[in-house]
């Protein structure tokens, strides 16, 4: 990660600490823009949407997470949660089922 990114980073979860969600989401936007590879970036992104309630975007967001990183358990959990936030039991209990391989030592193909 470059220095540049990794300070934004940083300022972002300084905010997500502080509880400035809607600051936070700002500059792990800005973090994506510059490097959309950005795992961490995508992931921090989509759970401070989730918890601005601004759903459909930490969708986007967690989903682009997982295809960035698809054997991170984490991720699954996240993208689970949104789904059903969403009310979107069948893609939850998938993401779910992906979180439980990964649980248990095994792989997530896509």
């Amino acid at each position: 990660m470059s220095e540049a990114i990794q300070e934004i980073f940083d300022d972002a979860s300084g905010h997500l600490a502080l509880g400035e969600l809607d600051e936070a989401a700002a500059l792990y936007r800005k973090c994506v823009e510059v490097d959309p590879t950005h795992f961490d970036s995508w992931h921090a992104l989509s759970m401070a949407l989730l918890k601005t309630d601004k759903l459909k975007e930490a969708l986007g967001a967690s989903l682009q997470a997982t295809s960035l990183q698809p054997n991170d358990l984490l991720a699954w959990t996240a993208l689970s949660q949104i789904y059903v936030r969403l009310g979107d039991i069948p893609n939850a209990e998938a993401a779910k089922a992906n979180s439980r391989i990964l649980s248990l030592g095994g792989k997530v193909i896509r």
